[in-house]
């Protein structure tokens, strides 16, 4: 089984979890598929089958985060949708993604 995706946001500007963020998470390679697709919860987490290994494999993926949506301003806000691009080799490895972000700028790396 893989080690799996965790993707943990929060909205910095408010100092609260992002609760109701849409969240997607993509396989590009090497086939493209969507193994993920949710909102963040109460705890600031997306709570899916992908978080223990499920339907990850190595390769390149990405993680999109509707930040325009979750502002109420999708299309005519500053951020959009923010892609997060990584390549997994060892599929043994969990991979935890937290995301800070703000109406106008993010940051987003691997945690541990």
């Amino acid at each position: 089984m893989a080690g799996g995706i965790s993707v943990h946001a929060v909205d910095v500007a408010s100092g609260r979890p992002a609760q109701g963020l849409q969240v997607e998470v993509w396989r590009l390679e090497p086939s493209r598929a969507r193994i993920a697709e949710g909102r963040i919860g109460a705890d600031g987490q997306l709570d899916h089958p992908v978080t223990r290994g499920v339907g990850v494999e190595s390769g390149e993926h990405e993680v999109l985060f509707h930040l325009g949506e979750f502002y109420g301003d999708a299309g005519t806000g500053f951020l959009t949708v923010t892609p997060f691009r990584f390549r997994i080799e060892k599929i043994d490895e969990h991979f935890h993604l937290p995301m800070k972000f703000t109406r106008w700028g993010y940051t987003l790396f691997r945690g541990a």
